[in-house]
């Protein structure tokens, strides 16, 4: 386990969420590698906590995919194969082309206007460095075309598939040469919103996806 696990305190959030956030970022940079033990003993002693907000932790890390647990083990950081890459981003897919139709249908100017500065907000984080933030502003470009399906019931069920799909996203977007491809589909997404052409975005977005889908999938080959 790495020296430099450290809890990352913030007095907004409850001492699990801060545990969670602790632990999901140091599994994302690498410190934390696959098939490593999570001990509940040893991270509650190291990060300066009790048992429980671990042990809740951990379960929040195994709804993300990011830990599972071994018969005789205990928890483990999960590693990343191909075919459940495949499994999320096909779901994933099924469910972004459903979205992008709908919102081409119901999407108001209001909502256009914010999916444009998502659009923006997406590309000045592509400057830096921070991946998480970038995955926060691609999280909010998707958020702007999930709300404007109208239909509330796909919005939960896109927000529950997010938490699964937050290591693919972290992952893909660690590959610089994507982003150039990215900031394109972004664009042409927002502009067959505009345009209202369900069939032209609808193909956009599956491309989005797949694209995603093949990148993570050639790294995790690469990392085998």
């Amino acid at each position: 386990m790495t020296d430099d696990l450290k809890l990352h305190m913030d007095s907004f959030l409850p001492l699990r969420d801060v545990v969670f956030n602790t632990l999901r970022e140091a599994i994302l940079k690498g410190e934390l590698k696959p098939g490593e033990r999570l001990m509940e003993l040893k991270l509650a002693a190291k990060l300066g906590v009790s048992r429980t907000p671990i042990r809740e932790a951990i379960r929040m890390l195994e709804q993300e995919g990011l830990a599972v647990t071994v018969p005789r083990r205990g928890a483990v950081v999960a590693h990343m194969s191909e075919k459940d890459t495949e499994d999320v981003l096909q779901i994933r897919c099924a469910l972004d082309e459903l979205a992008v139709q709908l919102a081409a249908d119901n999407i108001n100017s209001e909502q256009l206007e914010e999916l444009e500065l998502a659009r923006q907000a997406f590309e000045e984080a592509t400057h830096g460095k921070d991946v998480k933030k970038l995955a926060q502003m691609d999280v909010q470009f998707h958020d702007v075309i999930y709300r404007a399906t109208g239909n509330a019931r796909l919005v939960v069920l896109l927000n529950n598939l997010r938490e699964q799909m937050y290591r693919y996203r972290v992952e893909y977007l660690k590959n610089e040469s994507s982003l150039p491809r990215l900031l394109q589909e972004h664009q042409d997404i927002v502009d067959g919103l505009k345009n209202r052409d369900k069939e032209k975005v609808c193909e956009i977005m599956r491309h989005h996806i797949r694209n995603q889908e093949e990148t993570v999938k050639d790294m995790i080959r690469k990392q085998e």
